[in-house]
C-alpha cells in the first residue's frame, strides 16, 4: 500500500511541477518576450490606440497574469480531485 501511495504522490507532484513550469513559461514569454524582446516586431500592430508591444508591457501582461492565476487554481482543483487530495 505504501508503494501505491508513494507512486500516487510522485505523479501528483510531477503534474503540479509541470503545471507550474508551463505557467512560468507563459509568464516569461508574455512579460519578457512580448513586452521587451519582441516589442519592435509588434510595433506595427495597433491595439487600443498604441502598438501591441506597448499594450503587452502595460496591460496585456497583467491580464495574462490574472488568467494564469485563475487557470492554475482551476487546474489544481482538477488535479486534486484526480489524485484524491481535494479539501
Amino acid at each position: 500500500m505504501a508503494d501505491a501511495d508513494r507512486t500516487n504522490a510522485d505523479a501528483y507532484w510531477k503534474a503540479n511541477v509541470r503545471l507550474i513550469t508551463w505557467s512560468l513559461i507563459v509568464w516569461a514569454l508574455v512579460s519578457y518576450g512580448f513586452a521587451i524582446v519582441l516589442r519592435p516586431m509588434l510595433s506595427g500592430i495597433a491595439v487600443g490606440g498604441s502598438d501591441l508591444g506597448f499594450w503587452f508591457a502595460q496591460q496585456g501582461s497583467i491580464l495574462t497574469f490574472l488568467v494564469i492565476i485563475f487557470f492554475y487554481a482551476w487546474r489544481m482543483n482538477k488535479l486534486d480531485q484526480k489524485f484524491g487530495v481535494e479539501e
